[in-house]
């Protein structure tokens, strides 16, 4: 059963009595002990779907059902119960330790006049554990590495124990190491725990290697939504990102560059990873790969031949090429 619906949704904001409609008529489903990544273009509407999704803002239209309960007739604590948020921005607190932190995710739990009971205890140590920062529970936030200061955010969150993680941009301030660690980190949690976690990302190409599902939104469609794979080969994400600029590349799952290509050359190769990237380079350099063309490279083991010459390098290749 899902832990997330919405019906005839529609999401914007209001100033005064004026609003503006962002996304209309979603209907979408979150199921437990998956990930989904949510992904768009700026403007189509990302944050404002988590936060509407999240309970911190009304949609304009339509339901947002948790439970099958709709979070409207929900209290602040009974979201808190509920619904985690990791939002974007960076944590300073000073004098707070990871372990002071993460108790934090203890609060729907505690009593004003009691502290943790021995349960809430061992859901913090554990979560510190799940996040593997147990060597760093004593240590103070600002000793931590910009990675380490988001596994606590990921680690207050999972102690307060919701059967729904929201997190916006989770991977946005860290080192490419870092993104890596905290997407893979979210998929496991989402498996071990059975929670849903549902995050906001601009990083494409990890989000297709650790999503369940992908919603796509799309100024036009609304969200598009399915497994990586389908969205990728029914050609959903050339379309949600048309640029004259760049395009989606399906084979390999990266975006590529719109190069002006004036000059033709023809290649041959049997290494898949030598062709990939002399492609690429030969891109970058305005050619064209073509079946016919009168000049030819081949590549082979030992480098790259062109009109009887060996070069040991894609940069030497070039510099001929140029001259």
């Amino acid at each position: 059963m899902p832990i997330v619906k919405t019906r005839r949704l529609s999401i914007g904001y209001t100033k005064g009595k004026n609003s503006t409609l962002v996304q209309s008529n979603l209907n979408l489903q979150l199921r437990r002990g998956e990930m989904v990544c949510l992904i768009g273009p700026n403007g189509s509407g990302k944050t404002t779907l988590l936060r509407t999704l999240a309970g911190l803002q009304e949609p304009l239209q339509g339901d947002v059902m948790i439970d099958d309960k709709n979070i409207s007739e929900f209290t602040q604590h009974e979201k808190a119960l509920q619904i985690a948020l990791v939002l974007t921005d960076k944590v300073q607190i000073e004098n707070a330790t990871v372990k002071d932190i993460v108790t934090l995710g203890q609060h729907p739990y505690t009593h004003w006049i009691g502290g943790l009971t021995p349960e809430g205890r061992k859901k913090v140590d554990e979560a510190i554990r799940m996040v593997h920062l147990d060597d760093k529970s004593g240590h103070y936030l600002n000793e931590l590495s910009d990675g380490e200061r988001q596994r606590v955010m990921i680690a207050k969150a999972l102690a307060q124990d919701t059967p729904l993680i929201i997190l916006d941009e989770p991977t946005a301030h860290l080192d490419l190491p870092n993104r890596v660690e905290v997407m893979l980190l979210l998929h496991r949690l989402a498996h071990k725990t059975q929670k849903s976690i549902l995050l906001s990302t601009h990083e494409l190409d990890l989000a297709l290697q650790a999503a369940d599902r992908i919603w796509l939104l799309n100024q036009n469609e609304g969200v598009i939504y399915g497994v990586p794979e389908d969205l990728v080969i029914d050609g959903s994400f050339n379309r949600v990102f048309q640029s004259e600029a760049y395009y989606f590349n399906s084979t390999n799952g990266n975006f590529s560059m719109n190069y002006t290509l004036p000059k033709k050359i023809s290649v041959s190769s049997s290494d898949n990873t030598r062709l990939y990237w002399t492609l690429r380079a030969l891109a970058r350099a305005g050619y064209s790969v073509e079946s016919g063309a009168s000049t030819t490279i081949t590549i082979t083991e030992n480098g790259w031949q062109m009109e009887g010459k060996l070069f040991e390098t894609i940069e030497s290749l070039l510099s001929t090429l140029q001259e």
